[in-house]
């Protein structure tokens, strides 16, 4: 079996079946020591002189086409032997010498299963992820494993590396990861690659993010649920119980019943909590939505941990459009701190709001970025000043800012530095889709007797980014206005997508009507 030459015993490698297996050699780079040995050098590179692979018996010479016998000194080989070597040009033929073979320095030597000779990532191709990993660690791996146009899968993805790597060798690649900071700081990278690749007239492939929460999870963990225990089934409900218990008084709203999915109220305003293990997702709502049109109730809060990409605004206009007054408000992680409950500082802030001005220019149009608005609170100010130590700082986040605060070496608080100075430095990276209800996504699925393939629209629409702008570790600018895009007349809408500094997604739909403006 082919692998890497034996130095150690824990490398695992897995196949699909016995007929799966791809194996490459990758190689090393020689040692000064080795590399010293190739001393020779022609037309095809660098060499060294080594023994014919198929020494004969000897004592007696050939006539090796050179018009005279060359004595082999005890060293003979097979006469067809030498002739190929000759033709390719690779014997070595010294007076009252052996015979010698060339063997040519390769890009270097047959790699071990202990590779000590791939540094940590530093540089410029640190990214500060805690977790990122060399791209030349990955290169081997998927070089040794997998042929260009193959497929390579990571289930956690991180900073994206073995995507980026992937897609530089011509490998399709799939990722996933449960981090939206993880899925944006891939996202940025490979568009960076792709940005390189096209520099070099080399070609790429675009790539599209879907959100696991969207429907696989939800039929997931419904199917689990029929499987669940009576007593398993009481556990649960306790736990729910319990857990919106804590949000709705921390929200200061009052219990009420007789609903199927909204179960408080505050000043008129009835309010339903999301599952506390995954993102709000569409179908959740939309069960919201046709709860409220049954019983005409007109304003409604939907309160989340997490809400599913590209939910809003799409899902407040589909409310609006049906008469509901449709607010969505994340639930911070301070509701879990006793301390921030009992001061009765739990804030519940608005989705972002993005601010956008189309320009136009003939049948031309370009976006311009006006404004983001934050509501995040994070961390209670007191509570953080107290915990801090001398000469330590931290950073918090505090209605809509984000603040470090420190001590000195004193222990006296110096005063709050804030980060977030203009509203444009809570974007990382914003995107445009100039056609945005083009492409509906569409799913398929088997029906329960598994005999027959159901496809059908999700009701969304797949954002394909078309322009965009972001913030890198080598340039911090941001550009606040698009390329034009030229479009036909008629209706359409555009979307416009926001990625914050802490990962939070968040898009805006505009319609345009360009007819207007040829």
């Amino acid at each position: 079996n082919k692998k890497f030459i034996k130095s150690h015993d824990t490398i695992f490698t897995y196949r699909k079946n016995k007929d799966s297996s791809i194996w490459n050699d990758v190689f090393q780079e020689y040692s000064s020591t080795s590399e010293k040995l190739y001393k020779y050098q022609d037309e095809n590179g660098r060499y060294r002189l080594g023994p014919v692979d198929n020494p004969g018996g000897g004592g007696y010479q050939y006539d090796l086409g050179y018009g005279e016998k060359q004595p082999a000194r005890g060293y003979g080989m097979p006469k067809t032997t030498a002739l190929k070597l000759i033709e390719e040009k690779m014997l070595v033929i010294e007076k009252d010498k052996v015979p010698s073979k060339k063997i040519y320095m390769k890009e270097g030597v047959r790699c071990k299963d202990v590779w000590n000779d791939i540094s940590s990532t530093q540089g410029s191709e640190s990214i500060k992820y805690p977790t990122q990993k060399p791209e030349k660690l990955l290169e081997r791996i998927i070089n040794s494993s997998s042929n260009k146009g193959d497929l390579i899968f990571d289930f956690f993805c991180g900073s994206g590396t073995t995507a980026a790597v992937a897609e530089k060798l011509g490998r399709k690649w799939i990722c996933a990861d449960l981090g939206k900071f993880a899925i944006h700081t891939t996202r940025k990278r490979l568009i960076s690659v792709q940005r390189e690749l096209k520099k070099k007239g080399n070609n790429f492939r675009a790539f599209e993010i879907l959100n696991l929460g969207k429907y696989e999870r939800e039929f997931f963990i419904s199917g689990l649920k029929d499987l669940d225990e009576e007593k398993e089934n009481i556990i649960v409900k306790n736990k729910e119980i319990k857990f919106q218990k804590l949000i709705i008084e921390a929200y200061k709203a009052s219990p009420i019943q007789g609903f199927k999915s909204l179960i408080a109220i505050k000043n008129n305003r009835l309010i339903s909590i999301g599952p506390a293990n995954l993102p709000l997702s569409r179908l959740y709502a939309e069960e919201i939505l046709k709860e409220c049109v049954a019983k005409r109730i007109t304003k409604v809060d939907i309160l989340s941990f997490e809400f599913e990409m590209g939910l809003f605004p799409s899902i407040q206009d589909q409310a609006s459009n049906k008469g509901v007054d449709l607010v969505l408000k994340y639930i911070p992680k301070d509701i879990f701190d006793p301390r921030v409950r009992k001061e009765g500082k739990v804030s519940f802030h608005d989705v972002a709001h993005i601010g956008v001005r189309p320009i136009y220019r003939n049948n031309q149009i370009a976006i311009e970025l006006t404004n983001y608005s934050v509501f995040y609170t994070q961390g209670i100010t007191t509570f953080a000043e107290n915990a801090l130590k001398k000469g330590g700082s931290e950073i918090i986040v505090e209605n809509g800012q984000v603040l470090k605060i420190s001590k000195d070496k004193d222990g006296f608080l110096n005063p709050k530095e804030v980060l977030t100075k203009e509203w444009h430095d809570w974007i990382d990276y914003w995107s445009i889709d100039f056609d945005f209800e083009s492409k509906k996504e569409i799913i398929q699925y088997y029906e329960k007797d598994r005999e027959a393939i159901k496809t059908e629209w999700t009701g969304s629409y797949i954002f394909e980014n078309e322009w965009q702008s972001f913030r890198s570790k080598a340039n911090r600018s941001l550009e606040m206005v698009s390329d034009f895009y030229e479009i036909g007349s008629g209706m359409r809408k555009i979307a416009v997508k926001v990625v914050d500094i802490f990962g939070n997604d968040t898009m805006k739909i505009i319609p345009i009507n360009m007819s207007d403006k040829i």
